[in-house]
């Protein structure tokens, strides 16, 4: 890794968690599980980003330690997508319930 490309993804790591905690401290808690159930979902940018950093391991032949990296990223996004989704789901069930019972 050149020194160039280090920087450059430290750089990267430390703009997303100061954005990201920025974006957070902003949303009122009634609103927060919402919009986090949501973007978790939505997140499934982060498998697409995991299986690219799987075909770069493989294509440059540290397949051990890079190709285990990706994969155990895959399975987090995964998680995190999946738990988005039912999240969001139960939410969605609460809501239409107090409509069905109210109506």
């Amino acid at each position: 890794m050149t020194p160039e490309l280090l920087i450059g993804s430290i750089t990267l790591f430390v703009l997303s968690i100061f954005l990201g905690f920025e974006l957070i401290t902003k949303v009122p808690a009634t609103l927060h599980t919402p919009l986090m159930s949501g973007a978790n979902a939505i997140s499934g940018i982060s498998i697409v980003g995991a299986l690219i950093g799987a075909n770069v391991a493989f294509e440059g032949g540290d397949t051990l330690v890079s190709g285990l990296l990706a994969f155990v990223a895959v399975v987090l996004a995964m998680i995190n997508v999946v738990g988005g989704f039912a999240v969001t789901n139960r939410m969605l069930n609460m809501i239409a319930g107090k409509k069905r019972g109210g109506a």
